[in-house]
């Protein structure tokens, strides 16, 4: 494992209790003891390892601040010379690694040459987002037990191509951010903000008061998007794979769409189908 970058970057503050020794009066690097790589998530609840060129260069645009450690592979430090050079401006510590290593940090293969632990962005409650938000048009999506990291992450990805306005999660929902829905988001995960829910009768309330429709997404039984007029401001509440939705939220919900197909098949993956529904939302506004 190496302690030093090239071009001019350097380690700055390393972590897990291990000091970089400063340079030797001749120049020459300073030994180090090698720190064994961590290889599970950070512990802290507040900090979510993410990995993935571009869920790592999304932080940076709009979060900086959040990061905390930086891993990456050698062959990374070309197109990371901005961020390297941000962290040993603010003395955050970094470390350049080999490949076998990087891949246990990230506890997966798919980590494109960098890795970082960054603080996770704040959880916005319903009243504060809806009272920061501009009026006109607005979209945003309620997940109703949709938990799989890699689905989560591409409707991320969809909701930020779409500009949804926002993820609504209920009280009790334990859906967040990991580095595999970050890396499936590619950067789409800091761009769509996750917005907690009170009770529900409370959350549709005011979600109806700011002039929000819902619209529960069905498999079958629904009326046909293509065909259905969609309301300004709409909120589609998906349900999970294999279970659907909770049958009293469908009770609850003004409109009840489906998807309308060959039949073939019995249904869209929940991202692909999260994917149509946006799409069709933002047809219908031009």
């Amino acid at each position: 494992m190496r302690t030093s970058g090239k071009s001019g970057t350097e380690v700055n503050n390393p972590w897990n209790g291990w000091e970089g020794r400063p340079p030797a009066r001749d120049g020459s690097p300073g030994r180090a003891s090698q720190p064994s790589v961590p290889r599970a998530a950070p512990a802290a609840k507040h900090e979510v390892r993410l990995y993935g060129y571009n869920a790592v260069q999304a932080v940076f645009a709009r979060r900086p601040e959040a990061i905390r450690k930086l891993y990456l592979l050698e062959s990374r430090i070309p197109q990371l010379q901005p961020l390297l050079a941000w962290c040993v401006k603010q003395r955050v510590g970094y470390r350049v690694v080999e490949e076998a290593d990087l891949g246990k940090l990230a506890g997966s293969s798919h980590h494109e040459g960098v890795v970082a632990d960054v603080l996770r962005a704040p959880t916005l409650a319903l009243r504060d987002w809806l009272d920061g938000l501009a009026p006109g048009p607005a979209l945003a999506l309620w997940l109703d037990g949709v938990g799989n990291p890699h689905n989560f992450g591409a409707i991320l990805r969809s909701a930020a191509h779409f500009g949804v306005a926002a993820i609504l999660q209920s009280q009790d929902s334990t859906l967040a951010v990991s580095g595999a829905a970050a890396r499936v988001a590619e950067g789409g995960a800091e761009q769509v903000p996750l917005v907690r829910m009170g009770e529900r009768a409370e959350a549709l309330a005011q979600l109806r008061g700011a002039g929000f429709q819902l619209s529960a997404t069905l498999v079958r039984g629904g009326e046909d998007l293509f065909s259905t007029p969609l309301p300004q401001r709409l909120v589609y509440v998906i349900g999970a794979e294999g279970e659907g939705m909770d049958p009293q939220l469908v009770a609850a919900c003004e409109l009840r769409l489906s998807i309308p197909g060959s039949g073939t098949v019995e249904s869209l993956n929940v991202a692909a189908a999260t994917a149509v529904f946006l799409a069709e939302w933002q047809r219908d506004r031009g």
